[in-house]
């Protein structure tokens, strides 16, 4: 995933700019970065934060900056490549990072070069990092709106972009569908665009608004000005509530962790249980877990706590080994709370099933008498072709594939699969439950879902639920 931060001011703006992309920790462990306009030039750090937090890093790189008396800048959290990127082309210089996926990198490369339009500077790998392909589609263009609005017109996917141009002029573009979240923050010396908006609170922001999907805005020290309109359809992903986003952020009026007992409350009421405590996997499922207690009756308990001081979200490492050992690591159990009881674990999501078959296996052993799983979300069956979600070489990585596949062979029609009240359907969920070796399994339901992440306060949205239904929204039902 990844997130990003960037302020304009009146005022030294390195500390908001150093702690605003710090708040964005949760949704990346591969590298940070930062670049401000100051003394009429760029200035810019890059570090892998895959084995340090951001702050431990760039302590050093903000102490630097904030002697330069910087009026603009951006930071961000990248799992895609080495961010902010610095550019000189005919429309100046200029910074930028950018969030999501360019489905289709590899077609617009191809077009570039064939164009004599660009070149490109490849990893040892060959790979080609996405920021670099979206500032050469800006280039381009004979302007920077012009540039982006061509990135959108172009990149198939989802790409979220801030740009810092001289003289402190800060440049925000959602994603034409609106599938990631940029919110517009102002205080006394200026304004800030940031993908969570629980980045503003502590920083003395206050929240005016999202852009919506497509939008362009121009942002200076005196406030926003739109360049192109927001567009009338939304895509907003969906686990953005159910799992990514921070509990104190809200996109679009909808509050994460309101978000989150709702989907809790749901789940206690279409698939209820007997048991002595609910529990929730740290940290998305302790909300889900919540809304469950709170709906059930059932006590709220932790049969195990996160080690967070040094452990990370156990999704980040590329490498299934060193996934399933950050998840033991990370997680310690409490026998006492364990031993002898019935236990509803609430978790956000099942994608290769590794993680939980072993943290409910960890709990059998210390004497847990049952283990009832409830996840907040219904079984994935699509790999996520825009924000890199559940992203994988191949849908078979995901359990309920290699489930339809064991059942139905190689070919089976996935369709089948989608009705929680049919047979095939049934059959799935536990087969996935046997292979997990819980006593029962259940998930959430589409419309609960879209009703629980579609909250009224927000008055209503369309959300993108293609890892589960293979469609690109779902209209909101509030």
């Amino acid at each position: 995933m990844g997130g990003f931060f960037g302020a304009v001011s009146r005022e030294n703006c390195a500390a908001d700019v150093f702690y605003g992309t710090d708040y964005h920790s949760h949704l990346g462990t591969h590298r940070g970065g930062m670049a401000f306009w100051a003394g009429g030039v760029f200035h810019r750090t890059i570090h892998d934060i895959s084995n340090a937090q951001f702050r431990t890093r760039f302590g050093d790189d903000f102490s630097r900056f904030d002697a330069m008396d910087p009026r603009a800048g951006i930071g961000v959290i990248s799992d895609t490549d080495d961010q902010p990127h610095i550019f000189l082309s005919h429309l100046g210089r200029y910074s930028i990072v950018t969030v999501g996926k360019v489905a289709n990198a590899a077609a617009l490369i191809e077009g570039l070069v064939k164009e004599h339009a660009a070149h490109f500077s490849s990893l040892q790998s060959g790979e080609i990092m996405q920021t670099e392909v979206v500032a050469a589609l800006i280039n381009t263009r004979n302007s920077i709106p012009e540039g982006l609005r061509h990135v959108q017109e172009v990149v198939e996917g989802s790409i979220s972009i801030l740009l810092l141009a001289p003289d402190n002029v800060l440049w925000a573009m959602r994603d034409k569908s609106g599938r990631t979240p940029i919110a517009l923050g102002r205080k006394a010396s200026g304004w800030a665009a940031s993908f969570e908006s629980s980045a503003f609170p502590n920083l003395g922001y206050s929240a005016v608004r999202d852009l919506g999907p497509g939008e362009i805005v121009r942002l200076s020290p005196d406030g926003p000005e739109t360049v192109v309109e927001a567009r009338p359809a939304e895509r907003l992903c969906a686990f953005l509530h159910i799992y990514y986003g921070f509990p104190a952020s809200s996109y679009g009026g909808a509050n994460v962790e309101r978000a989150r007992y709702r989907c809790g409350a749901a789940l206690a009421a279409s698939a209820p249980v007997e048991a002595d405590i609910v529990a929730g996997i740290p940290d998305s499922g302790i909300g889900h877990a919540l809304g469950f207690s709170d709906a059930s009756g059932i006590r709220y308990a932790r049969p195990f706590v996160k080690y967070t001081p040094t452990w990370a979200r156990s999704f980040m490492p590329q490498n299934q080994a060193e996934r399933q050992h950050v998840a033991n690591m990370k997680l310690i159990p409490i026998p006492d709370l364990v031993k002898g009881k019935r236990i509803v674990l609430c978790d956000d999501s099942i994608v290769r099933g590794t993680q939980l078959k072993n943290q409910a296996k960890r709990l059998f052993d210390i004497g847990a008498k049952e283990i009832h799983v409830r996840i907040a979300c219904p079984p994935l069956l699509y790999g996520c072709r825009f924000i890199n979600f559940s992203d994988s070489k191949s849908e078979m990585e995901l359990i309920t594939r290699r489930v339809i596949r064991d059942m139905d062979g190689d070919g089976a029609d996935v369709s089948r699969y989608f009705d929680p009240d049919g047979e095939p359907y049934r059959r799935m969920v536990d087969r996935i439950r046997e292979q997990l070796g819980l006593t029962s399994l259940a998930f959430q339901r589409l419309p609960d879902l879209v009703a629980a992440v579609s909250g009224a306060e927000s008055g209503g949205r369309t959300l993108c639920t293609h890892c589960w239904s293979g469609d690109e929204c779902a209209p909101a039902r509030v």
